[in-house]
């Protein structure tokens, strides 16, 4: 083993330009400690609610990471070697140490990626690894990091407080009861962890699983879902459930942006056809812009942000699907047209003031043609931050220098993490302040604004405009 420390720079991902750096390290002192606002994730609540251990380095590091597995399989290492289970209850690695070996001994594959500058930050700063994981360092590491995780204070509640996170929002399916969310907030957690309202599952009814999902949501609201009126009824009730339970936004992940209203004799026909028997990819496609035009309508009724990111093919691998389900790491982005797509929502709901809508892309195509002019000209539209693909050094800088000239700073949300991983969370909002701090500094640097606007700006991304984009409108 090498017996030189190893760990990250103070001066990561700031600008190599000297005087631009100097403005940009006094910036980023500013928002340094500031608490962190995570309003889109996929932490488990139940988790939260047990105060889970994190179990070995394998299961928190690389098991549910899927920008970690893609990466390794790739290169050929396949799930199972990574002790991804098989949904045929086939044979995989059961050997974590093994699983991170395999992990360590190619730590140069993620060289020049976010997924490197996540790790290195939670291995240096959180756990206090001192050397780069390798092959020969991998059981050392390996020892140390365990030894850590076994400890109570490294339960998730701790580390929620050691992170410094002030809300956190899950991503929640319309059938969910929110019965641990429920739990969370009668021991004082309501205001910190929040849950968000998912109906995707119930949008395309050309799904597998779609009539399951239906009855689900039926059986938890109460409402025998026989026709698309009782459907609507059904979801407006368990979105003001979520409402009671604290919730702050709605989620969408569809395929286009396409918001499209149906006349109600074709809404209905639709889903009569899906309550008989399999619709077809185009009518599943047009009923699903059907209800993100109604769920905007229903934003303005209860209140809820609406966020849509749209433009990725789920699970592109058939046979990995198959194998595995999904999020093991192939969803692959598409294009997408955001322009004709949202003008019937815009153009009934665009100027609602009870009304927010929160467009993220990992298309950065349409950051200057398209997203920043729709942000920049609608009072219900804000830009979410880069994210999936493109939460990257590069990736945020890129999405400030396309989007500032046409929607300004506040017209955007804030920094939003969309991780599974919770360590990374703390490691991805410093990124975001660092890019920040970086591309502020080059506006002051070339005297377009002062130190103390900026300063101001830098405090306002990270952290008030992520609570007034997701505030409740009144």
């Amino acid at each position: 083993m090498s017996s030189e420390p190893w760990g990250v720079n103070p001066d990561r991902a700031l600008p190599a330009e000297p005087t631009q750096r100097g403005i940009a390290r006094e910036l980023y002192r500013a928002v340094a400690d500031l608490p962190i606002i995570s309003m889109h994730g996929h932490i488990d609540v139940g988790a939260i609610l047990r105060n889970d251990a994190f179990g070995d380095p394998a299961e928190m590091f690389i098991i549910p990471d899927h920008y970690l597995l893609r990466m390794l399989v790739s290169q050929g290492i396949t799930h199972e070697q990574l002790g991804v289970r098989p949904l045929d209850g086939g044979g995989f690695e059961t050997d974590h140490r093994m699983v991170w070996r395999r992990f360590a001994e190619n730590w140069k594959l993620f060289r020049g990626t976010p997924t490197r500058y996540w790790m290195e930050h939670e291995l240096s700063l959180i756990f206090g690894i001192t050397e780069a994981p390798s092959a020969a360092t991998a059981d050392a590491i390996y020892d140390q990091l365990s030894e850590t995780l076994a400890r109570p204070e490294w339960h998730i509640r701790p580390l929620f407080d050691r992170f410094n996170i002030e809300m956190l929002s899950t991503t929640d399916a319309a059938h969910s009861a929110l019965t641990e969310h429920a739990a969370l907030a009668a021991e004082g957690w309501g205001e910190r962890v929040v849950p968000t309202f998912r109906p995707d599952s119930v949008f395309y009814p050309d799904r597998a699983d779609w009539r399951s999902e239906i009855e689900a949501l039926a059986g938890v609201s109460g409402i025998d879902i026989v026709d698309y009126p009782s459907f609507l009824e059904a979801l407006q009730q368990r979105r003001f459930a979520f409402v009671a339970a604290g919730g702050l936004a709605t989620d969408h992940g569809h395929l286009s942006a396409d918001t499209t209203p149906l006349d109600a004799i074709e809404a209905h026909r639709i889903f009569a056809e899906a309550l008989r028997g399999p619709v077809d990819t185009a009518a599943a496609a047009t009923f699903a812009a059907n209800m993100l035009f109604e769920s905007a309508r229903m934003s303005v009724q209860d209140g809820l942000v609406m966020q849509l990111h749209p433009g990725v093919a789920r699970n592109h691998s058939a046979p990995n699907f198959r194998a595995f389900g999904a999020d093991k790491g192939f969803d692959i982005p598409q294009n997408v047209e955001f322009t004709r797509a949202l003008q019937p929502l815009l153009d009934a709901f665009g100027f609602e003031p009870r009304f927010r809508l929160i467009l993220f892309t990992i298309d950065e195509t349409v950051y200057s043609r398209e997203l920043a002019p729709i942000a920049g000209a609608y009072p219900a539209v804000k830009l979410g931050a880069p994210w999936w693909f493109l939460d990257s050094p590069d990736g945020m800088m890129r999405f400030r220098e396309l989007v500032t000239e046409s929607a300004g700073f506040y017209n955007t949300s804030g920094f939003v993490d969309d991780t599974r991983a919770f360590a990374s969370i703390p490691a991805r909002h410093d990124l975001a302040r660092r890019v920040d701090a970086g591309y502020l500094s080059k506006l002051v640097a070339e005297h377009r604004l002062g130190i103390d606007e900026a300063t101001e700006t830098i405090i306002d991304l990270a952290h008030t405009l992520p609570l007034a984009a997701y505030a409740r409108r009144a």
